[in-house]
């Protein structure tokens, strides 16, 4: 999916690039697989900023995409590829034979036409979702279920692919897009392939306007601010961080300090990723 470069016009525009839609095929999304979507504006459910500079941004629907791919031994074809603002991949509109409908999200490769199938009977090829014990060593996967029938939750966002390294017994080893090697049980199910719309990653946004819309507000430096609003602020003109170093507004070590609490599935971790 290559790239469009917008002239000039504006300091806004200089060095702007967007996706060219080359590959989305219908404009509106499948109403019965609609939601509305509240904005959280960053606030937890005691109304609280629990997650710091979200807020405003466009108006979005909710798309109910099918993670679970639980859709076993029947068919379905691909009706479209569409734009979802929800995430960075394209979503695809599958038709099932038995005449339902769900989004998944769209693996490089997929197009308008093909058939694709979930279960043990599937073909490995993109698209198609099956369990890791049935899935050959070294084919690039996403889409990954962590818990067995809850619905992939790793590696979805755009360009995003781990590869299945081995089969020990129950369980599979994974290399996720991070570098860590993680232990999944044979029985989750993953999708065949890498995510699409790759080129994601080289969006140029080119003004600040652009993220707003997006759902993003600013962020203050922490050396701009004064003593009593972060560790980082005061002094006369431009001051150093100092040490013991850089901080959060919240006095915790920031800038590489592992913050990752104990987790029951740390056991499941072959390698870290750093």
């Amino acid at each position: 999916m290559p790239l469009k470069e917008y002239k000039p016009t504006s300091p806004g525009r200089r060095g702007m690039t967007g996706s060219d839609f080359s590959e989305i095929t219908k404009k509106r999304p499948e109403k019965s697989l609609l939601l509305p979507l509240k904005k959280k504006a960053g606030r937890s459910n005691q109304g609280r900023i629990t997650v710091r500079h979200r807020g405003g941004g466009a108006k979005r629907m909710l798309r109910i995409i099918d993670f679970k791919r639980d859709k076993l031994a029947v068919p379905g074809r691909v009706a479209s590829i569409e734009y979802d603002p929800n995430r960075s991949a394209r979503i695809a509109l599958i038709n099932y034979v038995d005449g339902e409908k769900r989004y998944i999200i769209a693996p490089v490769g997929l197009k308008v036409g093909d058939m694709v199938r979930s279960g043990d009977g599937a073909e490995v090829k993109p698209g198609n979702s099956l369990p890791l014990r049935a899935i050959p060593t070294g084919t690039p996967i996403h889409n990954i279920e962590l818990q067995r029938g809850k619905g992939g939750q790793m590696v979805r966002s755009a360009g995003a692919s781990a590869q299945l390294l081995s089969k020990e017994g129950s369980y599979a080893l994974v290399r996720l897009p991070s570098g860590e090697v993680r232990r999944v049980h044979s029985e989750c199910v993953a999708t065949i392939g890498q995510v699409g719309n790759p080129d994601h990653q080289n969006i140029n946004l080119g003004k600040a306007g652009r993220r707003r819309l997006m759902g993003w507000r600013p962020s203050v430096r922490g050396s701009a601010m004064s003593p009593r609003d972060h560790p980082h602020g005061g002094g006369e003109g431009r001051s150093p961080i100092g040490l013991p170093g850089p901080k959060t507004p919240w006095g915790k070590p920031a800038l590489g300090h592992r913050t990752r609490r104990r987790k029951l599935t740390d056991n499941m971790i072959v390698k870290r990723r750093k």
